[in-house]
């Protein structure tokens, strides 16, 4: 495990004046990263938007980017993580703009670079973790029932909504649930 790294700022690394301090949701991330050497944070679909997965420790140990998948039923996307991470904790590593055949049974899935801006809105329990915005990410999305990803001609609109192009800035970003998520809350009317 890379934790002399002075690379890795994170609070295995690195002692933090809080560090004694850690709520629960960052204790259990602790827990699982040094376990495991990785955990996965599921939020469930709400009123704001649909569901989304994603990975806190895979830079620590593996100096692989983490991992989010956005869109689908939340149980179905920490599995399909956690195994996308023991394929990186067995050597094969995960790079932007790759497609994968090893995921899902009938289609790939396509991982892009995560810009920068997103990372506050949906990322919390990693930044606590590393303390910083150092880490890399990568959206792991899905295709459509026809093999058509959210960029291609002909992708289905009834899965529009369910993941983010978080490759692309939010101001590039086609207006949705997901820009609304980062925008400014408008001020109230007099």
């Amino acid at each position: 495990m890379p934790t002399d790294n002075p690379e890795c700022r994170c609070i295995l690394c690195h002692v933090h004046e809080d560090q004694d301090e850690l709520d629960l949701t960052d204790q259990h991330t602790v827990e699982h990263v040094q376990a495991r050497g990785w955990s996965v944070k599921m939020i469930p679909e709400d009123d704001h938007g649909p569901g989304f997965a994603y990975t806190v420790g895979l830079w620590h140990t593996h100096r692989s980017p983490e991992l989010a998948m956005f869109g689908l039923d939340v149980r179905l996307m920490h599995v399909l993580l956690n195994d996308l991470a023991d394929e990186i904790a067995a050597g094969r590593p995960a790079q932007a703009d790759e497609e994968r055949h090893d995921l899902l049974e009938r289609h790939p899935v396509v991982l892009k670079t995560v810009d920068l801006s997103w990372y506050r809105e949906f990322f919390g329990c990693a930044i606590s973790f590393y303390r910083r915005l150092s880490f890399p990410v990568l959206e792991v999305l899905w295709p459509d029932r026809d093999g058509r990803f959210p960029w291609n001609t002909g992708y289905d609109e009834q899965y529009r909504e369910l993941q983010p192009h978080l490759w692309l800035n939010p101001e590039d970003h086609p207006t949705g649930v997901w820009t609304k998520l980062i925008q400014p809350p408008s001020p109230p009317a007099s």
